[in-house]
């Protein structure tokens, strides 16, 4: 099965939410327009990380951003990987991946199970408690954000459940960008799988981003990469290669899990 898939590289207004949506359906309608079968939004793209804010701007249960994302999904007949967004909970306040169909059906809610201390998350999110599966035109797949790519074990559990491909969503800093690009091939070469990441750009008042999204092939090659600036990047992918590449180098057949911690 080939598929389009379109990233939204896009710059985030810290801490506008209504903004934010404005700027994100012309990102979907862009990738419409340019032919693609699914779009992808980055991490936190209704309000940045503007953390100090957060029980102020969050958005209750992530109600009006699944509300949101399923009306574009099925005006634009689009599925939408929708980043992730400040979710609101009882709990508090988590960092969430909303996967929709281009039915208009919410698949998935996924909450960021690593914080990144180093930009203060632990002081104002709490972590996910779930893994990131779903399912989408009968293909399993899966759903990670930013800091989860460094724990290859999380990302590698998902593989082992069945993903044929991983999206990641990121605010991933521009000045560790080397990171970034050397994590996502490293997963998508030993899990042989497609790994489909977008990244923003811009600033915020203590960041710059790197963008960089990519599209991995499962053999760890690069179909599609952005540059530093607002784009989409899109790339198409054929799903039977997981399968191709997985034959003729059986990894998983060779593991030996009684031996791994």
């Amino acid at each position: 099965m080939i598929q389009k898939i379109g990233l939204a590289q896009m710059d985030i207004a810290f801490g506008r939410p209504e903004e934010n949506k404005g700027k994100v359906e012309q990102w979907v309608k862009k990738a419409k327009d340019d032919g693609c079968h699914t779009v992808v939004l980055p991490e936190l793209w209704t309000t940045g990380y503007d953390l100090t804010r957060m029980d102020e701007i969050a958005d209750d249960e992530a109600k009006d951003s699944s509300s949101y994302l399923t009306s574009l999904s099925k005006k634009y007949s689009i599925h939408i990987i929708g980043g992730s967004v400040a979710n609101k909970t009882k709990e508090g306040v988590r960092n969430t991946l909303l996967a929709v169909d281009s039915n208009g059906q919410l698949v998935k809610q996924y909450s960021k199970l690593h914080l990144f201390k180093l930009m203060d998350e632990h002081h104002y999110l709490l972590p996910g408690h779930e893994d990131g599966m779903f399912t989408l035109d009968d293909t399993k797949m899966a759903g990670l954000i930013c800091y989860d790519i460094r724990f290859p074990e999380w990302f590698r559990k998902h593989v082992l459940l069945g993903a044929k491909v991983v999206y990641v969503v990121a605010e991933w800093p521009r000045a560790r960008i080397d990171h970034w690009q050397t994590l996502l091939r490293a997963r998508a070469i030993e899990n042989q799988c497609f790994v489909i990441a977008c990244n923003r750009v811009g600033h915020d008042p203590d960041n710059e981003f790197g963008g960089c999204s990519l599209i991995i092939d499962p053999w760890g090659k690069i179909l599609a990469k952005g540059t530093h600036t607002e784009q989409l990047v899109s790339a198409e992918i054929d799903l039977e290669e997981v399968e191709e590449v997985r034959r003729k180098i059986p990894i998983f057949q060779d593991r030996r899990p009684d031996f791994y911690l």
